[in-house]
């Protein structure tokens, strides 16, 4: 497990920026986000939505925290535990945005819930990582995990175009994954 050399962030990466040319080149696309009007209808789309992105912006912070916090994770938990936790923290953010979501006509569309589920993960195995918020303050791994939490809770009441359910569905099932390792194998 621990020293696990990191390799489904960088395929998951791959694929993320495989489905952003695709989307730039194809109106087909649509077909693949999560609307939660269609989401059992349509139930691939549960994970083809993670893999989209709204725009560049989008895919570079998404892409950027899979990087860092992707292969910290992913060495410490193992290949395996890591894709699984991925997909997982995806699925569960996408339930979070269909329960959410103010117009289920709106779809959601990024691997944040995905991310989100990393950095809930890494913020109970790993809670004093010092991590730079905004690119410039230095928090622990913990601190960082509660203040993206807080945000998303206050989105959840501010119209936008986040899908702030996502993001804290995935953050959820990370938290509770990493509480899982710490227990079964007694981490730190």
């Amino acid at each position: 497990m621990y020293g696990s050399k990191p390799k489904f962030t960088f395929i998951f990466i791959l694929f993320i920026l495989a489905f952003f040319i695709y989307q730039n080149i194809s109106d087909a696309w649509i077909n693949l986000a999560f609307f939660p009007a269609f989401a059992f209808m349509e139930p691939w789309t549960f994970i083809t939505s993670i893999f989209l992105h709204a725009d560049f912006l989008h895919l570079f912070f998404n892409i950027f925290a899979l990087f860092f916090f992707g292969i910290y994770l992913e060495r410490i938990i193992g290949n395996r535990s890591f894709a699984s936790l991925f997909f997982t923290s995806g699925v569960v953010g996408n339930l979070g945005y269909l329960v959410t979501s103010a117009n289920p006509y709106i779809p959601a569309i990024g691997a944040s819930g995905a991310v989100y589920g990393v950095i809930g993960a890494l913020a109970v195995l790993a809670p004093t990582l010092l991590v730079y918020i905004y690119g410039f303050i230095p928090v622990p791994m913990a601190l960082a995990a509660v203040i993206w939490a807080l945000i998303d809770l206050g989105g959840l009441f501010v119209p936008s175009g986040v899908a702030h359910g996502a993001h804290l569905g995935g953050m959820l099932v990370g938290l509770l994954y990493g509480a899982y390792l710490r227990i079964r194998v007694k981490w730190g």
